[in-house]
């Protein structure tokens, strides 16, 4: 009598389960604490720029690059100005 075989039997290894895998990791990881330990310097002094470029990528990212401008309201009824120009601004004292 012949036994189906079971599905896991075909389906291959992942690459980070052997111990191929494995000493690639642990060899990233040393390579990774070098660098970072012999150019933290070079590091830092790029941070200022980082965080500087990181204000118009949340923007970009978060507001979705404001492309539904106009469209809040229905459909049927397009904006007008002045409805606009009726609205001040609570922390506007001018």
């Amino acid at each position: 009598m012949k036994h189906p075989a079971s599905p896991q039997a075909h389906q291959p290894r992942s690459l980070w389960r052997t111990r191929f895998g494995v000493g690639w990791l642990v060899l990233g990881a040393v390579a990774a604490f070098f660098l970072l330990t012999e150019h933290r310097a070079h590091l830092f002094g790029a941070l200022p720029f980082l965080l500087i470029l990181a204000c118009p990528l949340m923007h970009l990212f978060m507001h979705r690059g404001h492309g539904a401008h106009g469209h809040h309201g229905s459909p049927e009824q397009p904006r007008t100005g002045a409805d606009e120009t009726d609205q001040t601004n609570p922390g506007d004292r001018s």
